[in-house]
């Protein structure tokens, strides 16, 4: 395996692409990402920049609807939820965008990795 340096972002479950290992360590770390019906569509492991193209999606709607509760939540709970509840909720909010973020940034860069990587092989016919 060559010395590569990989993006801070990396994520530590994932080898380098220069691996013989990459693809397989990338699926299981994307699915892990993803509800686990996922798991049933073997088209997702069989082209792993499918898979990566979904959770990228899936995770960015995720972050997307947390901004949005974030934004929202206050008004829409403040007439069923006393006031240290509903700090608990926004600190769960945030707790869980910076962990989405995270996540996504990591996506990205697999993803990436897994797009170069399918552009050096022939399509199968």
């Amino acid at each position: 395996m060559s010395d590569q340096r990989l993006p801070a972002d990396w994520p530590a479950g994932v080898h380098p692409p220069s691996s013989e290992s990459f693809e397989r360590t990338a699926v299981s770390w994307l699915f892990d990402h993803l509800p686990a019906d996922y798991r049933m569509h073997g088209v997702l492991s069989r082209h792993p920049v499918a898979l990566s193209r979904l959770a990228r999606q899936h995770v960015a709607g995720a972050l997307e609807g947390a901004r949005q509760g974030y934004r929202a939540a206050r008004v829409d709970l403040r007439d069923v939820l006393p006031p240290h509840a509903i700090d608990q909720v926004m600190h769960a909010y945030l707790a869980e965008g910076r962990r989405m973020a995270v996540a996504l940034r990591a996506i990205e860069v697999v993803d990436d990795a897994l797009r170069a990587t399918a552009t050096q092989r022939t399509p199968e016919t």
